[in-house]
């Protein structure tokens, strides 16, 4: 009687510990899923300059950041704002607003990534002066962006916007053309694809790079005094969230901003300095 306690005793013991086992195992698996995190960027040198931060993130913190690659400028704040994602890195201030108003988006700024100048580009003309009267510009569809470019081509005289500091102004903004432009609002990703056909493309520096246009060849672009530095957006609320934290501080580092030196070749100014 007393050998069949002792094994009942010792099963007890031993249930008892694998049960301890299985929930310490469980709590390791749950502390490691929140030491991931998952952040959108554009397909392209974006991502690879975000992988640099990856690393960093990995060794530093010990941070694991898995990227998700977008082609266009609407889903990657969908998908943060569902919870899909944790963070994002592809837009500026000025289209996050307008997004938060237009969709009732609860997200925020974590912090700065860089300026990506947008400039205007042409395959047939040599100069802005050389643009004929009717010349076809393009431009990008979404509505800061394409503020930029018709902001740029109110102060280089070109056109007069009922309101040069409207940041969301379009083609139905424009109060004097006097050379009537014709202008054409196309999605930002395809413009370099566009640019044989028109007579000016105005292209973010995202997309203008990869398609061999360099910012020194733009017949117009905007200076660094620009506004419109790229951002880490989260959700409202999570800017202190310690992985967030970390990924900002990975981002904003010596190594990241030699990355974007080499890919985009001056074209992308540090926006944390």
């Amino acid at each position: 009687m007393q050998a069949t306690l002792t094994r009942l005793l010792g099963a007890a013991t031993l249930v008892g510990t694998l049960a301890t086992t299985s929930l310490l195992a469980g709590c390791g698996n749950d502390d490691a899923e929140s030491r991931s995190i998952k952040v959108g960027t554009m397909s392209g040198p974006e991502s690879e300059v975000m992988e640099v931060a990856v690393q960093i993130a990995k060794e530093r913190y010990d941070l694991e950041v898995e990227i998700v690659e977008f082609t266009d400028y609407v889903s990657p704040n969908a998908a943060l704002a569902d919870g899909s994602l944790d963070a994002n890195a592809f837009q500026h201030e000025p289209y996050l607003q307008s997004m938060v108003e237009d969709r009732g988006y609860e997200l925020a700024v974590a912090g700065h990534t860089f300026v990506y100048p947008i400039g205007a580009y042409s395959e047939k003309h040599d100069s802005i002066e050389a643009l004929p009267d009717g010349a076809i510009i393009a431009l990008p569809n979404d509505p800061t962006n394409g503020g930029r470019a018709m902001i740029l081509m109110h102060n280089a005289g070109l056109i007069t916007l009922d309101d040069h500091e409207n940041l969301e102004a379009t083609p139905v903004n424009v109060v004097e053309n006097p050379h009537d432009f014709q202008f054409r609002e196309i999605e930002a990703a395809q413009l370099p694809r566009v640019l044989p056909d028109v007579d000016l493309a105005f292209i973010n520096n995202t997309f203008a790079q990869p398609a061999g246009l360099h910012l020194d060849d733009a017949l117009l672009k905007e200076g660094p005094e620009s506004p419109y530095v790229n951002i880490i957006a989260v959700r409202e609320g999570d800017q202190d969230r310690e992985e967030i934290e970390q990924l900002v501080s990975a981002y904003q580092s010596e190594e990241v901003a030699a990355k974007a030196q080499e890919l985009f070749d001056g074209g992308a100014v540090p926006g944390w300095e």
